[in-house]
C-alpha cells in the first residue's frame, strides 16, 4: 500500500497541485489523504470507503481508476490471505469475552430482537374470513332474481328485480 500511496503522491506533485487544494475538491481532510499517500490502512475504519476514496482520488490525478483500485485490491488480498485461522479463531474468541463480560443487573434489560411470527390463531381467522367471504360471493351470483308475470293487453310481460 505504502507504494501505491508514493505513487498517488508523486502524481499529485508532477501535476503541481498540493494536498490541501485536493482534500478540498474530493471533499476529504488533509489527514486522510496523508494517511492515504503514506500508506497508512490502519487509520480508516472502512475499507471500502478507503477504496471509493482511492478511486476518487485517482480520477481527480488523471490515473486510471480501475488499474489504481486493482492495485488496492491485490495489496487487501496479500494482506488478508496472510491472516491464520488461529488469528481468526483468536479474533472470534477475543469478541466473544467480550461479549461475556457486560455488565449484568437486575436493572437492565437484555434486547431480544422481536420475531415477526403470526400467531396460529389471527392466520386460522384470516383463513376463515376469506373462506365465508368467498361462499357469500358466490352464492350471490347463483341467487335466482325475482320475477314477476303480468298480463297487459294481452301479452305477458316478465318484471326482474333486482337487489
Amino acid at each position: 500500500m505504502k507504494e501505491l500511496g508514493a505513487y498517488l503522491k508523486r502524481t499529485r506533485v508532477s501535476n503541481g497541485v498540493n494536498i490541501a487544494e485536493a482534500a478540498e475538491d474530493l471533499d476529504l481532510s488533509v489527514p486522510e489523504l496523508e494517511n492515504i499517500e503514506s500508506g497508512n490502512v490502519k487509520a480508516f475504519k472502512d475499507l471500502y470507503e478507503l477504496k471509493a476514496n482511492i478511486k476518487s482520488y485517482a480520477k481527480y490525478l488523471g490515473l486510471d481508476p480501475e488499474k489504481v483500485v486493482d492495485q488496492f485490491n491485490g495489496f487487501l488480498f496479500e494482506h488478508t490471505s496472510k491472516i491464520s485461522i488461529e488469528d481468526i479463531k483468536k479474533a472470534q474468541k477475543k469478541e466473544e469475552d467480550k461479549q461475556d463480560k457486560k455488565i449484568k443487573s437486575p436493572y437492565t434489560k437484555e434486547y431480544k430482537p422481536k420475531t415477526n411470527k403470526l400467531p396460529i390463531f389471527l392466520v386460522a381467522m384470516c383463513f376463515v374470513v376469506v373462506f365465508v367471504a368467498i361462499i357469500l360471493v358466490i352464492g350471490s351470483h347463483h341467487k335466482k332474481t325475482p320475477t314477476r308475470t303480468t298480463e297487459l293487453f294481452g301479452e305477458e310481460i316478465h318484471y326482474e328485480f333486482a337487489y
